[in-house]
């Protein structure tokens, strides 16, 4: 039996893949193949999907084929959106993020909602993550073992830069990407502080150690909206649930970006 860590093949390709699985759902549903937009979001709590749903007029995506989400179409500042809600925790939104770049996707961003281990203030704010710890399995498939999954120096400069020039409120920082967000002990949440770590989140490390070993560019923001539920009336994430400053910080960044190519 070979283990998690010491798995060695990671440039040999999948049996299994998502070009495949693809072009199956599409003939099962009778579905021609489609691109998806060039910019995607990944939207785990599914606020920014219900806020572009109403606000936006988003559409949905009549050739998605994934057989476990849909995806909301919308244009806005002249740019194509995609956006995918509910694929929560590493292991979801890195088969999500696989059949997005599949169908033509090149720059997803992610927007998961996350605790507070290192204050920066009241919640809710975000963080642009610059690196996450790997305490999840997923990105033991895609890298070898290390303590960090990190975003591509470029992407990440180029999008710093832009929330800088904009004024946004968002801070930047090392996460801690667990599976188990109830094993989240005092002992494992003052190792982690310790570490560098100053949000939790559920999918960052998977989905940088897939765009690294995929050439893929990934970005993942953490809407800080709570303190691990220690504190009454915790869980608030502000106007719209957060989700058009969420829209903005994503315009911001998208804009910068299509200006580098």
């Amino acid at each position: 039996m070979v283990l998690l860590l010491a798995r060695s093949d990671f440039g040999a390709p999948s049996v299994f893949r998502p070009e495949n699985m693809l072009r199956e759902a599409r003939r099962q549903k009778g579905l021609a193949p489609t691109s998806a937009p060039a910019t995607c979001i990944l939207d785990p709590d599914g606020d920014i999907v219900r806020y572009v749903r109403t606000s936006l007029n988003a559409r949905r995506s009549a050739g998605w084929a994934c057989y476990h989400t849909e995806m909301w179409e919308w244009e806005q500042d002249g740019q194509q959106f995609g956006i995918v809600g509910s694929a929560v925790g590493a292991s979801f939104s890195v088969l999500v993020a696989e059949q997005l770049f599949a169908c033509g996707c090149s720059l997803l961003i992610s927007v998961s909602s996350a605790g507070q281990i290192a204050e920066r203030g009241p919640p809710p704010y975000h963080v642009l993550i610059d690196a996450a710890l790997r305490d999840e399995g997923t990105s033991y498939h895609y890298l070898p073992a290390s303590p960090l999954a990190v975003s591509e120096p470029a992407l990440l400069d180029t999008a710093k830069k832009a929330i800088a020039v904009a004024g946004l409120k968002v801070f930047a920082g090392m996460s801690w990407t667990t599976d188990a967000p109830f094993r989240e002990t005092a002992a494992s949440i003052a190792s982690r502080r310790q570490e560098g770590a100053i949000v939790v989140e559920m999918e960052a490390a998977a989905l940088y150690a897939f765009a690294a070993a995929r050439g893929c560019r990934v970005l993942c923001l953490a809407h800080v909206t709570n303190q691990l539920g220690c504190v009454t009336g915790d869980f608030e994430k502000g106007e719209h649930n957060g989700a058009a400053e969420s829209l903005a910080i994503i315009r911001v960044i998208v804009k910068a970006l299509s200006k580098t190519g």
